[in-house]
């Protein structure tokens, strides 16, 4: 199961004792799977058709809590969509008029519907809402892989209301269009943490918190080695050059023709190619420091540079 599913699947099985929140979750759905028209009779028809079982069942569920019964729910396989379950429920003349009025459903272009700010008033009822708005079309990657959650939308001001209401929690979601799609994002993992705890979705929560730990965790041991890695490839490529520097002096003018302290810090190197400033210093006697040990290679770089010109 992918963790979007484990997220829905935790969606699913929250239902929020208050009336005010059951409607805000129901209206989130039928703004995102339903949609409205007349029918051959003349007659209001709301349908709601969605794939995901957990749409549909908490939909069932919470009109039934809300008093309301479809008239017709079925379940059928469309073949033209590669053999995809696809669950309907729906609500004719004034029971679809009551849902439209009791979820403060706003009727938009093709068949859409939007809900009223109204249904969102309350913290709680925010809450509610962003769960239904996700169960209906949204998805978050996999902690392991990436950041990303999104819900996606058919209607620019559906998507603008959701962006709006994820924003007054203090989270910062983007809106893009894909495709004939309105998408609501957000991709800092902080931030999607953030949201599960809004939504209420604990349990998905702990996991998302304790991969992303993990994860961090790993990128910062990375780091960190490539740093140590970094700066052993610097430190053996500075003692190659100086001792390749040496040679040429030894080959040429000879090693006595440096300094007392130049050559001995010389004939140092030539016998420990790859040891550290640090520990060129601890076989000088008396011991010399790093800073003390590095200019005096300089001063031996030079003096070969010199015999190059």
């Amino acid at each position: 199961m992918s963790f979007s599913m484990e997220v829905k699947q935790e969606l699913f099985e929250i239902l929020s004792p208050a009336r005010h929140c059951k409607i805000a979750e129901l209206s989130a759905l039928f703004s995102g799977c339903g949609k409205i028209d007349i029918d051959k009779s003349g007659q209001l028809h709301i349908k709601l058709q969605t794939e995901s079982e957990y749409v549909a069942r908490k939909s069932n569920l919470l009109l039934n809590r809300l008093g309301i019964f479809p008239e017709h729910v079925s379940v059928r396989t469309v073949r033209n969509r590669g053999n995809h379950t696809v669950f309907v429920l729906e609500l004719y003349g004034k029971t679809a008029q009551k849902v439209l009025e009791l979820l403060k459903l706003v009727p938009q272009g093709n068949g859409a519907m939007r809900s009223d700010g109204v249904v969102t008033m309350n913290t709680c009822c925010k809450r509610a809402f962003l769960r239904g708005g996700f169960l209906s079309a949204g998805s978050v990657s996999n902690p392991q892989k990436s950041y990303h959650y999104e819900i996606s939308e058919q209607d620019g001001q559906r998507a603008g209301q959701l962006a709006e209401l994820i924003g007054s929690f203090g989270v910062e979601a983007k809106t893009i269009v894909r495709k004939s799609y309105h998408v609501v994002y957000v991709k800092e993992g902080q931030q999607i943490a953030e949201l599960l705890n809004i939504m209420e979705a604990h349990k998905a929560l702990m996991r998302f918190e304790n991969e992303r730990i993990v994860k961090e965790v790993r990128n910062s041991v990375n780091r960190q080695v490539n740093c140590e890695t970094a700066n052993l490839e610097k430190t053996a490529n500075a003692a190659r050059k100086q001792y390749e520097e040496i040679i040429l002096i030894r080959d040429t003018v000879g090693l006595q023709a440096l300094d007392e302290n130049l050559e001995e810090i010389a004939l140092l190197r030539l016998e420990n190619p790859e040891a550290s400033l640090v520990e060129l210093g601890e076989l000088l006697s008396p011991k010399l420091g790093k800073s003390g040990v590095n200019h005096r290679l300089k001063k031996i770089s030079e003096f070969a540079e010199n015999l190059r010109r």
